[in-house]
């Protein structure tokens, strides 16, 4: 019973990567239908962020911001390869949060306290900008709908096998080998992919990629020394420079271009 369990869990691990977005789409998570929805959250939250007073629409931070996105938005444009014209939109948040993201369909969401905490410079503000049009571009939310629906599959097929006798104990355990053997690995990927793209998308606007690793590293400051990121959705901020600066020569090739 053990064998077919982790069976059938490295069976359904195996195929998320390359079937991610096409059963995201059998399960109604198509990318029209997710841009409708996340175009309705994203003016949901503006609503609200104007209703309390914490929607910044002109403060100096929020014209650096605003002037970044204006800038890649053709670039991000020309990458897009999901066969739907997105509606780009951006709502700055008066937070202290260290924060942004992005939904489906290219609405991005800025906290403040991300360029005012970490000081950063316009070209750190487009490897934040760039890495999350990318995960839009790239419909990274679609990817991980569809990941979450094998992982699922995963499990109920190993606790099918399993039967009774996999108890309280095996349950756990197989929802845990689940979770990091098919989800938080695949999300780390995304991010990764997203931090890949991002240095080109900048590089592209005429930002200098370089301008990531300073991103990150006064991440790292700012986190302390990164840790492990065995069980994390992101790659630890180490790993990211380590990866970024394998990735920097192809994008500083783009942005020397110009």
């Amino acid at each position: 019973m053990k064998n077919k369990l982790m069976l059938s869990l490295c069976v359904v691990g195996a195929v998320t990567l390359s079937g991610c977005t096409t059963v995201a789409d059998m399960a109604g998570a198509d990318t029209a239908s997710l841009n409708v929805a996340a175009t309705q959250g994203f003016n949901k939250t503006v609503q609200e962020a104007r209703g309390n007073n914490t929607l910044d629409t002109s403060s100096s931070t929020y014209k650096r911001i605003y002037s970044v996105f204006t800038r890649l938005k053709p670039y991000a444009d020309q990458m897009n390869q999901t066969g739907t014209k997105f509606d780009w939109q951006l709502a700055v948040l008066k937070s202290d949060q260290v924060n942004a993201y992005v939904a489906p369909g290219g609405k991005v969401v800025f906290y403040t306290g991300i360029v005012n905490k970490l000081n950063l410079t316009d070209a750190e503000i487009a490897a934040v900008m760039g890495h999350e049009m990318i995960h839009a571009l790239e419909e990274h939310a679609k990817n991980k709908i569809g990941a979450q629906a094998l992982t699922d599959l995963a499990l109920g097929i190993g606790l099918s096998y399993a039967g009774d006798s996999v108890g309280q104990l095996g349950a756990a355990a197989a929802q845990l080998g689940t979770q990091v053997g098919v989800g938080l690995p695949y999300s780390r990927s995304l991010e990764s992919r997203a931090d890949q793209g991002g240095l080109m998308l900048m590089a592209k606007a005429g930002y200098n990629p370089q301008a990531a690793i300073t991103l990150w590293e006064k991440m790292n400051k700012l986190d302390g020394a990164g840790g492990s990121s065995f069980l994390s959705t992101h790659p630890s901020n180490s790993q990211r420079i380590d990866a970024m600066r394998k990735n920097l020569p192809a994008a500083q090739a783009v942005y020397n271009k110009r």
